[in-house]
Parts: C-alpha cells; sequence; structure tokens
C-alpha cells in the first residue's frame, strides 16, 4: 500500500498511492491506507506523482480523487496513466488533469522539480523519482532493479543517477524488498529464453500463469508461440486487461492474429496451443485455478499438458499454491516452476547487490529505507552504513520525518492504518471485528413472540449458523427453545428490548452449559396482535 506525502515550503506531493489484497478475508476485497493525513492538509497539495502502474502504487487513487475538494493533476508514466483511467472509469469517476511523464523530461509542481528516471521493473514505464527543492535534493528509487539486457530497450537510468550523485543528494529514499537476496535479481531475457524452450520442447498444451503486469513476460510467450507455431488464449481479466493496454500503447505489436477467443480454444490442437493465465498464487476464481479443477468453459487440461508457474509464491499462499500444483499433478500436468527449474522467473525488486549500486551512484547524505518489512529496512540502512552513508532512519508508517540541514529527525506521527473495502463500500472495523468472531464462534438467531402488555406467548424459534453438526442440530434446537422458554416465562413487567437480552442471555448460556461454546446470539421480539 505504497503511499508517501513529501512537503517543502508549504507544498505538498503524493508519491504513489496504492492498495493491497487480503484475498477476500470476511468478504473484505482490498484494503488502502487511511489518508487522513493528505486530506487534512489537502489545501497544500499539488501534484499525485506515480512511480509505475502496479495496484500496491496506483490502486488507491479513486479513493483518494473521490475524497479530494478540488481535483489535483496526477503525474505519471503512460503504461501507469492508461492503467489509472481504466481504474477511474471503473469508480465512475471523472478524469482529473493527468500529465504524461516521459524519464528525462523534468517539471515543475510548487517548489518541486520533478525529474523521473527510467529503472527496470516487472511493468513497462517504471520509474525513480528526483526530486530537486530549495530545502535539498530528495530521491525516490521506486521499485526498481538493474538489467543490462532489457527486453524493451529501455537501460536503467545509471547517468542521470550519476550526475543527481554528482549535483549532491541530501535524501534517498529506496526500495528494500529483497535485501536478503544476496547478487542480483536476475534478467527477463533468461526467462524469455527458458519460456522459448519450454515451448519448443513441449508435446501437448502450454500454460503459463504470471503475474498479469508482467507484460515483457507475456511478450515473451506471444514471441515463443510465434516461433513454433502455436496460437495463444489469454484466461484472466487481468491478463486481458494488461494485453489491451500493451497493444494500445505500442508494447505488444504484431499479435492480433495470434490472439484465440475463449470458444476456439478447444478446436485448436493440443499441440499448437499457448495460454496465458492468472492465478499464480492459487486464488480459486482464477483461471489456473478453475483449469485445475476442471470448471473453466473455455479449456480442459490433459495429461501430458506443460504448466509452467513463471512467479514466486507470495509469503502466507504457500499452502493454497501447493494445494493447485497437487491438482495439477492428479491431472498428470508436467509442471515447471522456480523448485525445478529456476530460471522461468526472476523477481522485479532489486537484490543486495542491486541496491548496493543504486546507493554508490546517488551517494546520498542521509537514507531512509521504504518498502519492506521491518526487518528488511533495517538491512537496507545496514547496506547504506556500510557505503558510506553518514546518517540513516529506520521508520515505520505514520513517522513524520524532518529533513533540515543535512539531518533527519522524527518530528511527529500521522494517523495511519487500513481502510477495508467490500465491494468498493469501506467497512469499519467494529464490522469486521463482528465477521471475524461470526466466522470464529458461530451465529444464533433467537425469536420469541409476545403480545399485549408485552407477555410472552410460549412461541420461541432458533436458527444457528456455522457451528453445530446436522446430525445433533434439530435435537438440540430443540432443547435449547424449551430451556429460552422456561427462562422467559419467569419475567415479569419487562419490555420488549429486555425480554431480547433475557433470551440472547439465556441461549448463550444453554451454548456455554451443552458445547462450551459462546456463540454471537441476535434475539427478536415479534409483537403478534
Amino acid at each position: 500500500m505504497n503511499c508517501m506525502l513529501i512537503e517543502c515550503e508549504g507544498d505538498l506531493v503524493v508519491v504513489d498511492a496504492g492498495v493491497t489484497f487480503p484475498g477476500r478475508v470476511h468478504g473484505i476485497d482490498l484494503d488502502h491506507p487511511r489518508l487522513d493525513h493528505a486530506l487534512a492538509n489537502q489545501q497544500k497539495l499539488r501534484a499525485i506523482l506515480i512511480t509505475h502502474g502496479h495496484e500496491d502504487h496506483i490502486g488507491a487513487l479513486p479513493y483518494l480523487l473521490r475524497e479530494l475538494d478540488q481535483p489535483v493533476p496526477v503525474y505519471g508514466p503512460p503504461y501507469a496513466l492508461a492503467l489509472i483511467r481504466k481504474r477511474l472509469e471503473e469508480h465512475h469517476l471523472d478524469f482529473p488533469e493527468m500529465i504524461a511523464t516521459r524519464p528525462g523530461q523534468r517539471f515543475e509542481v510548487g517548489c518541486f522539480d520533478v525529474e523521473p528516471v527510467r529503472v527496470n521493473h516487472s511493468i513497462p514505464d517504471a520509474t525513480s523519482l528526483i526530486l530537486r527543492t530549495p530545502a535539498g535534493t530528495v530521491v525516490h528509487s521506486g521499485d526498481f532493479k538493474i538489467e543490462e539486457r532489457p527486453l524493451d530497450g529501455e537501460h536503467f537510468g545509471t547517468a542521470a543517477l550519476q550526475r543527481v550523485g554528482d549535483e549532491g543528494v541530501d535524501l534517498l529514499l529506496s526500495d528494500s524488498t529483497n535485501i536478503d537476496v544476496e547478487g542480483d535479481s536476475g534478467e527477463e531475457a533468461d526467462v524469455a529464453e527458458a519460456i522459448d524452450a519450454l515451448v519448443a520442447g513441449a508435446e501437448h498444451r502450454v500454460v503459463v500463469a504470471q503475474f498479469a503486469s508482467n507484460v515483457y513476460r507475456m511478450k515473451a510467450v506471444f514471441e515463443a508461440a510465434r516461433r513454433h507455431g502455436r496460437r495463444v488464449l489469454l484466461l484472466g481479466r487481468s491478463v486481458r486487461n494488461h494485453a489491451a493496454v500493451s497493444r494500445e500503447l505500442g508494447l505488444l505489436d504484431g499479435v492480433a492474429d495470434l490472439i484465440l477467443q475463449d470458444d476456439d480454444a478447444r478446436d485448436v490442437p493440443r499441440d499448437q496451443l499457448c495460454v496465458i493465465a492468472t492465478g499464480t498464487q492459487g486464488e480459486p476464481p482464477a483461471a489456473l485455478s478453475r483449469l485445475a479443477r476442471g470448471t473453466h468453459p473455455a479449456l480442459e487440461l490433459e495429461a501430458g499438458d506443460t504448466v509452467v508457474l513463471s512467479s514466486r509464491i507470495i509469503p502466507g499462499n504457500e499452502k493454497i499454491v501447493f494445494d493447485l500444483t497437487d491438482m495439477l499433478e492428479r491431472v498428470g500436468c508436467i509442471l515447471h516452476h522456480r523448485k525445478n527449474r529456476p530460471d522461468v522467473h526472476c523477481s522485479g525488486h532489486a537484490a543486495r547487490d542491486e541496491q548496493r549500486r543504486y546507493l554508490e551512484l546517488c551517494r546520498p547524505k542521509t537514507f531512509i529505507p521504504v518498502h519492506g518489512t521491518f526487518h528488511h529496512l533495517r538491512r537496507h540502512a545496514a547496506l547504506a552504513r556500510e557505503v558510506g552513508v553518514e546518517q540513516t532512519l529506520v521508520i515505520e508508517n505514520g513517522a513524520i520525518v524532518q529533513l533540515e540541514r543535512g539531518r533527519l529527525e522524527v518530528v511527529g506521527e500521522a494517523t495511519v492504518g487500513r481502510v477495508h473495502i467490500d465491494r468498493g463500500t469501506p467497512v469499519d472495523e467494529e464490522l469486521l471485528k463482528e465477521r471475524r468472531l461470526i466466522g470464529e464462534l458461530g451465529h444464533a438467531v433467537v425469536a420469541f413472540s409476545i403480545g399485549r402488555g408485552d407477555r410472552f406467548l410460549g412461541h420461541v424459534d432458533i436458527v444457528a449458523r456455522g457451528f453445530l453438526a446436522a446430525e445433533v442440530e434439530d435435537a438440540l434446537l430443540d432443547d435449547a427453545s424449551d430451556y429460552v422458554r422456561r427462562d422467559l416465562r419467569r419475567a415479569k413487567g419487562e419490555g420488549p428490548g429486555e425480554l431480547e437480552e433475557r433470551a440472547r442471555r439465556a441461549l448463550r448460556r444453554y451454548f456455554y452449559k451443552k458445547l462450551r461454546r459462546k456463540p454471537i446470539v441476535t434475539a427478536m421480539a415479534l409483537e403478534v396482535g
């Protein structure tokens, strides 16, 4: 959920505004950062600066823009802006002024002189940002890696970073994600060669599962398919979206004749088909999981088909990914992944040697590591000290840091946290807590009838969900109804609300006595006549 605010002389810019995906835990589709500080200071806000188009850098823009009192221009690389337009259309929001940025082309926003710098990453048009200000020069690395053979021919901006290093960098903010990985992160060119070799050697269908935004890898599959006489089927909404944006921007030219429609896939001989699919993390609704279960309407995998997991397992997803690979193995698919074929994937984030190189190019006076766990941040700060950085500062979300006369100091704290979104609507913590408790404890509803004078009429009905086995449910609920009925008959002069509370407590007491459980209980008094 990358989102950083940088302020100088009363001018404020937001650098990126992203989301994270919790996997529909308790019905939540995504989380975005609390934007209180940006909204409270929006009179100072001059621009939103985007480094690249991944969802953890642009996904919160609709939520930020909707809350602003006045439109604010958005600056970003062309690929990121194309994706942002799609997001804003989905949210039925008007477009703000959107200005495409180009590496080396400087522009001014308030007191900021901004220069984008080309970096390599797992999505087109990734940039670092140089922010020259009256108070000093700040470099924000964005997400980056350094490739010697970039597939798009867009080389890492070594010269620009060397130049700003010569001028003097007062503060560097840099991606820490892969600080524990020694060496470098690998080259997309090597992954493309591996994919080509696998397609060449496959006797039947080839399915490549990948992160949809990695257009370089998508292009490698198309090139391998053409080279070896195959058509390409795109499965998954995000894969289709990125393919469409890439073709619009000329990043994926000359592939229209290779693309199959879903309805035609079954008619293509098995040895003439490549599939690019979503679902590298085992997500049940995604294309690869549906293929593995045999429930995808477009295609059914068969023994001997090749499946390439061109991805890494995001920590926490191990079990669901292993379940997915088991399903594919049961079908009889030939599986290739990082464990048995390391060259089918490389990271989009710089490894330790590349992070060292970035530090050596910028030679900053001060350094704040960003984008990683606290462990990653500390290790990256230690690396910066190794290469001679005078001051490093490891901070966590919410810290307000002041850079003044070449020194860093934490001077305050902003309100931070997560906003949980369910089908486009925020869900507050209390409601999410209720959902968690219902999921963990189960839920029962007890309804009973009352007449004139709030007199209990004797009828009790109980419905329970999520904690009773089917074979005991009917008998247990009949007994529970008798228990609540006896308790309600002892009530004297109590109103509807008090009767509901009595019934709720009685039913919870019954379940605890019988099951040693305390489910969530809701009680309703129904007035009759």
